[in-house]
């Protein structure tokens, strides 16, 4: 078996590379992806196990070893953009992989996304609990992460009807998969590394996310006084689902400056 990912990429211009969350695939991207090729290329890369690419699945799914796949699809310099887990995977690339990454932009991320003292983040018991609806029914595990995405929403229910009409243009996720990428959210903690970085990097954040929550934020912008960030003040996890005009906004006039050398 192959372990050679399925990317999609379309449009012409500056490069960027899209890598999605967890529990879902990258078609999730789609509706913004479609609106910036006009102006840039994107590439929009399913992780090993999701998607298109759910026949893939490394005995060792450790960050280093989904990472490098992804970079492999990676074929010149580009902007990588990584969602909540996949800000993980981008961060991690940008780390490893400097020749292929002009930029980095984390979306609902974190460097570490579980609570422990001064660091506001996801409750460890909420993640264990995860790992056991999965075994019992991971359908519905998916079902009440999407609702959990999409909670301080403005419009939860139409963002949570497109979000699982995009997901469920793809193929289904490796079960496997889905218990050892949630695995990944438990213990991944690149705090301590994300100062190393050497590429513009820009934060994206919802001020009314519940999995990343806004408190987290400030502890960042300690960590990385240089990067830029916004928050969404009226969006929760998923802002270029539920603000796409202002995302779309948002980021091309960051990319602008990247083209400019402004940043």
């Amino acid at each position: 078996m192959s372990d050679t990912l399925q990317c999609e990429t379309f449009g012409s211009g500056m490069p960027l590379v899209f890598i999605h969350g967890w529990g879902l695939n990258s078609a999730i991207f789609k509706p913004v992806a479609d609106k910036l090729a006009s102006r840039y290329q994107v590439t929009l890369i399913d992780l090993p196990g999701f998607g298109d690419n759910q026949h893939i699945a490394p005995s060792e799914y450790s960050l280093s070893v989904i990472s490098n796949l992804v970079a492999d699809c990676i074929t010149q310099p580009s902007v990588i953009l990584g969602w909540s887990l996949g800000g993980l995977v981008a961060t991690e690339i940008a780390l490893h992989h400097r020749n292929l990454v002009t930029g980095l932009v984390t979306i609902a991320s974190s460097p570490y996304f579980v609570q422990q003292d001064n660091w506001p983040g996801i409750k460890a018991e909420l993640l264990t609990s995860f790992h056991r609806q999965l075994a019992a029914d991971s359908d519905k595990t998916i079902s009440n992460f999407l609702k959990l995405q999409a909670m301080g929403s403005e419009h939860v229910a139409r963002d949570i009807k497109e979000i699982k009409s995009l997901l469920a243009s793809r193929p289904k996720a490796n079960e496997r998969v889905l218990d050892a990428s949630l695995c990944l959210l438990e213990t991944v903690d690149l705090r301590c590394k994300i100062a190393d970085l050497t590429v513009p990097f820009l934060r994206l954040y919802g001020r009314l996310d519940s999995l990343v929550p806004k408190g987290m934020i400030e502890q960042m912008d300690k960590l990385v006084p240089n990067a830029d960030r916004y928050v969404f003040h009226r969006a929760s996890h998923a802002p270029f689902i539920s603000h796409k005009e202002e995302f779309y906004t948002v980021l091309s006039d960051w990319l602008n400056g990247i083209q400019d050398g402004q940043r």
